[in-house]
C-alpha cells in the first residue's frame, strides 16, 4: 500500500504551465471590458465638422480592472455622433485605414478651446484611456511601462479594435500617455515627450520640422511637404490703463444718509477688485505648408498682426471680493453668534434705574415685599420714558457702538413719521422707487416667507445689515435692535402706530418678526380705538364698520342705512373698545343691580324669549335687508361684534398644540368645544342684545345660513309656503351650539369680556422682541436680506442684459423658496443660496469690467457698438470668442490698443527702474521722434507657442502604403510637449 501512495503523491506535486498568468489574466479582463463596450470591428463614421469638438458633447463610461494586486480604471471617451446606416457600414471596404488615424490629417477642429488633452494634442474623436485607479498610484520604471504596451497591443490585435487604447505613465500631473491604434495591416503608435526647459533649437519651427522628418525616417528623398498649423498665444496681465470703476464704499459718509453713493435700505453691489485677470489673445496660422513661411532662431514671419485668425478668452479673477456677497455673508455670520445684546452691550442699561428713580407705585412694594428683586423686563412703566437717557448715561457717547449720528438718520429711515411733529395715522408708508403691488418682484416676500420690499421689516434688516458691516459689527446691531425696541415700546404707551406696516391681522406669508410686530400695530389701533372712544361723549355717535360683520352679514351697509339706524338707536354702532381699559371694568357677567333695573330679569335666572322680548335692544349696527324674526316677525338686526383676535403663526401653533394635547375624552372634547367656541358665545351675546326675543334659528339663518335648511310646502288651506328648519348637524342633542346658545345673556359687545387682550399681547410682543439675540433676529431678517439681495441682482442684471445670468436668477428664487419656507433651514443650504446670489454678482461685475474694456459706451456706430457688446457677451458665456476681421476688425483694432498700451507701460517702468534721474529728465524732455524709437514691439513675447505637423508618407518602405503622421508641440515658459503619432504598414513587416 505504501507504495502504491507514493507516486499518487507525486502527481499532485506536478506544476500545470497551462494555467493563465496575472499577465494573461489582465490581457483577457481588457479584451472583456473592450468586448462588453461594443469597441470591435470596424466603424468609419462621417468626416469631422469644424467645431463639434467644442459643440459637440463628449460622454465617457468607466470600469475597473486589476493588474494582480494594482487596480486600475479604464475609460472610455467619445464623441456622440449619430449613427450612420448599417448599410453604409457593410459597404466599407477592407483596406480603408482606420477612422482614429483620418482624424489625425483632419484640420477642422485644431486647438478646440475646451476638450480633454489627448484630443487637442491627436484630434481624436474616440479613444480608451487605462490609468491607475488611486491618485497617488503612478507606473513609473520603464518595464512596467512596457510591460501596458505589450498588454494593450495583444488585446488590440485579438479582439480587432480599432480604437486607439492609452496607458497613462509617470504622476499624474505629468500628464503622459502611451498608446496605440491597430487596424487592418496598419499601426499607429502614440508617443511623447515631456521636459521641463525648452531646448534652444526646438523653440522654433525649422527645429521642430528637423525632429518629425527624422522621426519618420521616410525612405522617400523628396518628402511630400509637410502642413503646419500654428497658434502662438498672448497674455495681457496688465490693466493699468482701466481703473476698475468700482469704488469701496466710503464709511463716514454714511451720515448724511448715504455710504460711498449708498443709500439707507440699498444694498450696495459689484466686485471691489477687477474681475477680469487676464486676457489671452490667441493668434493662429490654420493652413501652412512648409516653405512659405521662415521662423528658425534668427528672423521669424509669425507676426500676431499679420495671422487670419484671432481668438479670445478671459480669465476670471478667482473668487473675487463681491460687496453684495460679502454684506449677506457677514449678516450671516451673526446667525451663528451666541451671546445675548445685554453681554454684548455690557451689563443691562436698566439695572439701575430702579433705584435712581423710584416712582410713587413701588412705594408700598417696597414695604411688602422681604427683599426687591429687580425685574427689569417687567417693570416697564417707569423705565421706558428715561432709557433712552439713560443708555447714554450709562454707557457714554464714546463708547456706543453707533454714534448719534447715525443712529438719528437709520431711526430717521426706519421711522419718517417721527419728522413731523404728530405721528401719522397712516399705517403704511409709500415709497415711489417700489416696485406695483402686483408685480413679481413684489411678491416675492410671499415665496421667500419675508416681507413686503416697502415695509418696516424689510427696512430694518437692510440697516442691521449695513450697520453690521459697517457700523460696529455685532455691537452696532445690539445697540440698533435695543433702540429699535424702546421705540416699540414708547409707541405702544403714546398710541402711535407702527408705519410701514400693512393694516390688519398678522399676514402669515411674512416672517415671524413682521407678523410680531403688525401684531403690535393690532393692539395700538384697539387701544388706540378706545382711548379714543373714551375722550369722546355718547352723544358724538362714533360709528366703526367691521369688516367681520359685513362679511358674516354678506349685505354691503350702505351709508343711508347706518344714519337711519344712528337716529333710532342712541349709541348704535359704538366700538366696544371704546368703553374700557382696564380688564377688570369688563363685564364678565350680569352685574346684579344695574341689569335688574335696566332689564327686569332675574340674576342668575334665565329669561325666556318672552321675557327677552320686554328688553331694551342694545348694539345693534344696522337692520338686515331681507331677514325678520321668525317668532315675532320684527326685523332683524345686525350686531356689533368683537373682532376675532387676531394670531401670529407661533400663537396658533401652541394653540394647536394645546388643542391637540386634551386628547379624544369626552372632557377634552368638551373643554376643546369650549375654547373654540369663545368668538362663537360672543356673537350669540351680541345678537340677543341687538335682538330682544330672538331664537337660534334666528341667529343660524344670520351667522351660518347653511345650516338653516328652508322647503316648499303645502299649508292646511292648500297654499304653498316656505317651512325652515335647522340642519341635521344642529339638531344633535346638545351640540355646541346649542349649548352655547343656553349659556349666552344679552350683552352688548361693549360689555363683554374682550376677546383680544390688547394689553397682555403687547406686552408679550414687546417681551419677545425684547429677549431676542441678535443670532435670533439675523435669522428672522435672513429671508428679507436674501430677497432684498435677489431684487438688487435682477436691477443690476436688468441694466446689463445677461440671458445665462436670467436663468441662474429664476434658479435662485425657485431654490430660496424651498428653503426659506421651512421653519428652521438648514445652515448649508442657506450658503448655498448666498454662494448662489455672489456667483450672479461676480458674473456682473465681469460683463461691466469688460465692457470698460472694450469702450462699448464710446462707439459711436451703432452697428459697430452692436457688434462690441455681442462680442463682450459672447467672452463671458463661451470658452473663446473668434474675433471676427482679427486684428483689422474694431474688436481687434481695441485688443491691439490694449497690448500696445501694456507694453509701454511695462518699458517706461523698466527703463525708469534702471535710469538715474537725471537721465529720466533728459528722456522726458527728448523729441517724441525718440521715444517712438525707443519703444518695443507691440506685443510681448508669446506666452505659449503650439504648432501641429502633418503629413502623410509610406513608412517603413518606400512602397508601403502612404499613412498619416502627426506631431503637436507645445512650449511654454516652464514647459515643453512634443505628442507624436507615427503610423506603419505591417502588412510585410
Amino acid at each position: 500500500m505504501a507504495a502504491d501512495s507514493e507516486p499518487e503523491s507525486e502527481v499532485f506535486e506536478i506544476t500545470d504551465f497551462t494555467t493563465a498568468s496575472e499577465w494573461e489574466r489582465f490581457i483577457s479582463k481588457v479584451e472583456e471590458v473592450l468586448n462588453d463596450w461594443k469597441l470591435i470591428g470596424n466603424s468609419v463614421g462621417k468626416p469631422l465638422e469644424k467645431g463639434i469638438f467644442t459643440s459637440g458633447t463628449w460622454e465617457e463610461k468607466s470600469d475597473e480592472i486589476s493588474f494582480a494586486d494594482f487596480k486600475f480604471s479604464v475609460t472610455h471617451h467619445y464623441l456622440v455622433q449619430e449613427s450612420t446606416d448599417k448599410e453604409a457600414k457593410d459597404e466599407v471596404l477592407e483596406d480603408v485605414i482606420p477612422q482614429p488615424m483620418q482624424d489625425l490629417l483632419c484640420m477642422n477642429n485644431d486647438f478646440p478651446p475646451r476638450a480633454h488633452c489627448l484630443v487637442r494634442w491627436y484630434g481624436l474623436r474616440e479613444f480608451v484611456v487605462i490609468a491607475p485607479a488611486a491618485n497617488n498610484d503612478a507606473v513609473l520604471s520603464e518595464s512596467k511601462c512596457n510591460l501596458l504596451l505589450s498588454s494593450v497591443s495583444i488585446a488590440l490585435g485579438n479582439t480587432g479594435c480599432q480604437v486607439p487604447l492609452f496607458v497613462q505613465i509617470h504622476h499624474k500631473w505629468r500628464r503622459m500617455y502611451v498608446g496605440e491604434c491597430q487596424g487592418p495591416g496598419v499601426r499607429t503608435d502614440f508617443e511623447m515627450v515631456h521636459l521641463r526647459k525648452v531646448p534652444n533649437q526646438y523653440t522654433h519651427l525649422s527645429g521642430l520640422l528637423d525632429i518629425f522628418k527624422s522621426k519618420i525616417g521616410c525612405p522617400l528623398t523628396p518628402l511630400p511637404p509637410v502642413n503646419i498649423a500654428i497658434r502662438f498665444t498672448y497674455v495681457l496681465q496688465d490693466w493699468q490703463q482701466y481703473f476698475w470703476p468700482q469704488q469701496p464704499p466710503d464709511i463716514d459718509a454714511l451720515v448724511g444718509g448715504e455710504v460711498g453713493g449708498l443709500e439707507f435700505g440699498k444694498l450696495p453691489f459689484g466686485a471691489c477688485e477687477d474681475p477680469i485677470s487676464e486676457l489671452h489673445l490667441a493668434t493662429t496660422w490654420p493652413h501652412l505648408t512648409e516653405g512659405i513661411i521662415v521662423d528658425n532662431d534668427v528672423y521669424s514671419d509669425l507676426d500676431p498682426m499679420q495671422a487670419p485668425h484671432w481668438s479670445v478668452r478671459v480669465r476670471k479673477a478667482d473668487n473675487p471680493q463681491c460687496l453684495l456677497g460679502d454684506f449677506v455673508t457677514e449678516f450671516f455670520k451673526i446667525c451663528r453668534r451666541k451671546e445675548s445684546t445685554d453681554e454684548i452691550l455690557g451689563r443691562s442699561t436698566f439695572e439701575e434705574e430702579g433705584r435712581e428713580i423710584a416712582d410713587i407705585t413701588h412705594a408700598l412694594s417696597k414695604l411688602t415685599e422681604p427683599a426687591p428683586v429687580p425685574i427689569h423686563k417687567l417693570s416697564v412703566s417707569n423705565m421706558v420714558h428715561t432709557a433712552k437717557k439713560k443708555i447714554r448715561k450709562h454707557r457714554g457717547v464714546e463708547e456706543s457702538p453707533l454714534n448719534n449720528d447715525v443712529l438719528n438718520t437709520i431711526l430717521l429711515f426706519l421711522f419718517p413719521d417721527a419728522a413731523s411733529e404728530k405721528p401719522l395715522d397712516g399705517t403704511s408708508s409709500t415709497d415711489n422707487s417700489n416696485p406695483p403691488l402686483e408685480s413679481e418682484e413684489y411678491n416675492l416676500y410671499n415665496q421667500f416667507k419675508s416681507a413686503p420690499s416697502d415695509s418696516l421689516t424689510y427696512k430694518l434688516a437692510l440697516c442691521l445689515c449695513m450697520i453690521n458691516f459697517y457700523h460696529g459689527g455685532l455691537k452696532g446691531v445690539a445697540h440698533l435692535w435695543q433702540e429699535f425696541v424702546l421705540e416699540m415700546r414708547f409707541r405702544w404707551e403714546n398710541n402711535f402706530l407702527i408705519p410701514g406696516l400693512a393694516s390688519g391681522p398678522p399676514d402669515l406669508r411674512c416672517c415671524l418678526l413682521h407678523q410680531k410686530l403688525q401684531m403690535l400695530n393690532c393692539c395700538i389701533e384697539r387701544k388706540k380705538a378706545r382711548d379714543e372712544g373714551r375722550k369722546t361723549s355718547p352723544s358724538d355717535n362714533v360709528t366703526n364698520t367691521y369688516s367681520g360683520d359685513a362679511g358674516k352679514s354678506g349685505d354691503q351697509l350702505g351709508p343711508d342705512n347706518l344714519r337711519e339706524t344712528d337716529k333710532d338707536k342712541g349709541e348704535v354702532g359704538k366700538s366696544w373698545d371704546s368703553w374700557s381699559d382696564s380688564e377688570e371694568e369688563f363685564f364678565e357677567c350680569l352685574s346684579d343691580t344695574e341689569e335688574l333695573k335696566g332689564n327686569g330679569q332675574e340674576s342668575g335666572k334665565k329669561g325666556g324669549p318672552k321675557e327677552m322680548a320686554s328688553l331694551k335692544p342694545e348694539g345693534r349696527l344696522h337692520q338686515h335687508g331681507k331677514l325678520t324674526l321668525l317668532h315675532n316677525g320684527e326685523p332683524l338686526y345686525i350686531p356689533v361684534t368683537q373682532e376675532p383676535a387676531p394670531m401670529t403663526e407661533d400663537l396658533l401653533e401652541e394653540q394647536s398644540e394645546v388643542l391637540a394635547k386634551l386628547g379624544t375624552s369626552a372632557e377634552g372634547a368638551h373643554l376643546r368645544a369650549r375654547m373654540q367656541s369663545a368668538c362663537l358665545l360672543s356673537d350669540m351675546e351680541s345678537f340677543k342684545a341687538a335682538n330682544p326675543g330672538c331664537f337660534l334659528e334666528d341667529f343660524v339663518r344670520w351667522y351660518s345660513p347653511r345650516d338653516y335648511i328652508e322647503e316648499e310646502v303645502v299649508d292646511e288651506k292648500g297654499n304653498m309656503v316656505l317651512k325652515g328648519e335647522l340642519s341635521a348637524r344642529m339638531k344633535i342633542p346638545s351640540n355646541m351650539w346649542v349649548e352655547a346658545w343656553e349659556t349666552a345673556k344679552p350683552i352688548p359687545a361693549r360689555r363683554q369680556r374682550r376677546l383680544f387682550d390688547d394689553t397682555r399681547e403687547a406686552e408679550k410682543v414687546l417681551h419677545y422682541l425684547a429677549v431676542q439675540k441678535p443670532a435670533d433676529l439675523a435669522r428672522h431678517l435672513l429671508p428679507c436680506v436674501i430677497h432684498a439681495a435677489v431684487l438688487k441682482v435682477k436691477e443690476e442684471e436688468s441694466l446689463e442684459n445677461i440671458s445665462s445670468v436670467k436663468k441662474i436668477i429664476k434658479q435662485i428664487i425657485s431654490h430660496s423658496s424651498k428653503v426659506l419656507h421651512f421653519p428652521n433651514p438648514e445652515d448649508k443650504k442657506l450658503e448655498e443660496i448666498i454662494h448662489q446670489i455672489t456667483n450672479v454678482e461676480a458674473i456682473i461685475a465681469r460683463a461691466r469690467s469688460l465692457k470698460a474694456k472694450f469702450g462699448t459706451e464710446k462707439c459711436e456706430q451703432e452697428e459697430e457698438k452692436e457688434d462690441l457688446e455681442r462680442f463682450v457677451s459672447c467672452l463671458l458665456e463661451q470658452p473663446e470668442v473668434l474675433v471676427v476681421g482679427a486684428g483689422r476688425g474694431h474688436a481687434g483694432r481695441i485688443i491691439h490698443k490694449l497690448f500696445v498700451n501694456a507694453q509701454r507701460l511695462t518699458e517706461s517702468s523698466d527703463e525708469a527702474a534702471t535710469m538715474t534721474p537725471a537721465e529720466e529728465e533728459l528722456k522726458r524732455m527728448g523729441p517724441p521722434e525718440e521715444k517712438r524709437q525707443n519703444l518695443a514691439a507691440d506685443f510681448p513675447p508669446p506666452a505659449g507657442r503650439e504648432l501641429i505637423l502633418r503629413t502623410a508618407v509610406p513608412r517603413p518602405a518606400p512602397y508601403s502604403r502612404a499613412l498619416p503622421q502627426r506631431m503637436y508641440s507645445v512650449l511654454t515658459k516652464e514647459d515643453f510637449r512634443l505628442a507624436g503619432a507615427f503610423s506603419s504598414d505591417t502588412s510585410f513587416f
